[in-house]
């Protein structure tokens, strides 16, 4: 059984100051808006050194989206930053409108997502933003799953022609991919072969995922643990190559059930493979205040709730 190793705990929006840090130096024409959030955002590195191609505006998100989407008619590459809350519920007619629409190459990059904000509670924790993204035809969604997939994500989408929803967090998490990894947007990682049951996580579920296949194989369970980046388009072949060896799935997400991956996958199974499902999500619900720890224990999101998700999909089979 191959193990990961922790090479010390990162945020994944530091990650996203560094990609978009490196491309100030190789893309010229990437360009960077924020909404009044440049330390939340790790924006600093690129202002500092390139504020000719920085544009502060302010508390104003829906005319963020705007800019953005004009500044890509000049043949500009724009990264929008702010809260996931902000970059999605609070702004969806512009995105619709301006950017998904019109087919824009603008790159909506956001932090702080899911419950993991922690303590600003249930205001601007977004549960729901990957469903409002992944409806929006034409529109690529990702979620990573540390600092390095992060960063590489972040570097790999300016060179992708087309709108680009990028979701990161706000804890420092495992740290556990390869610092010089190739990011194919679309293309599913195969991180651990199993033979008894599909793990696929998203986000920093992914390490949680790892962590549960571990104690699953110590119960003579072979967990088959896949790492899905991309949410949409979603990399339908290597999900169904899994389940027809396992049998079974668990999908784990920092998300609602309604909307998210599980549902995506669900959608896959349904049409080309039915099989046994068992989500981790949450389920219906709003976020509340508490420590990133305490409320993924109390809405269940971490590798003590995949393993008994495994657990109880297997037998169903």
């Amino acid at each position: 059984m191959k193990k990961y190793i922790d090479t010390g705990k990162k945020d994944t929006r530091s990650g996203f100051g560094a990609g978009l840090e490196e491309l100030g130096k190789t893309n010229e024409n990437v360009v960077a808006l924020c909404a009044d959030l440049i330390g939340s955002l790790k924006m600093d590195a690129f202002i500092a050194n390139h504020p000719e191609r920085f544009f502060q505006i302010g508390i104003a998100e829906a005319n963020m989206m705007g800019i953005a989407a004009g500044l890509t008619i000049g043949g500009k590459i724009p990264f929008t930053g702010t809260f996931a809350n902000f970059s999605t519920g609070r702004v969806y007619d512009q995105i619709r409108q301006s950017i998904a629409y019109s087919d824009k190459n603008v790159k909506i990059c956001a932090s702080h997502a899911g419950l993991t904000l922690g303590e600003d509670g249930a205001t601007h924790q977004i549960l729901e933003d990957i469903g409002l993204m992944k409806m929006l035809p034409g529109m690529t969604v990702i979620n990573t799953c540390d600092y390095n997939q992060t960063k590489a994500a972040t570097i790999a989408i300016a060179d992708y022609e087309g709108p680009v929803y990028l979701r990161f967090g706000r804890p420092k998490v495992a740290n556990f991919t390869a610092e010089d990894q190739k990011f194919e947007i679309g293309k599913a990682v195969l991180l651990q072969e199993g033979t008894d049951v599909t793990i696929v996580a998203t986000g920093h579920l992914v390490w949680e995922a790892l962590q549960a296949a571990e104690s699953l194989h110590e119960q003579g369970i072979s967990a088959e643990v896949i790492n899905i980046h991309t949410i949409k388009p979603l990399d339908d072949e290597a999900i169904l190559n899994s389940v027809k060896k396992t049998g079974c799935v668990v999908t784990a997400e920092e998300h609602n059930f309604l909307g998210g991956l599980g549902e995506s996958v669900s959608r896959v199974l349904a049409k080309h493979l039915p099989s046994p499902q068992e989500f981790i999500a949450t389920n219906d619900t709003f976020g509340e205040s508490g420590t990133p720890e305490q409320l993924m224990e109390k809405y269940g999101l971490n590798a003590k709730s995949i393993y008994e998700a495994a657990q109880k999909v297997v037998k169903r089979k």
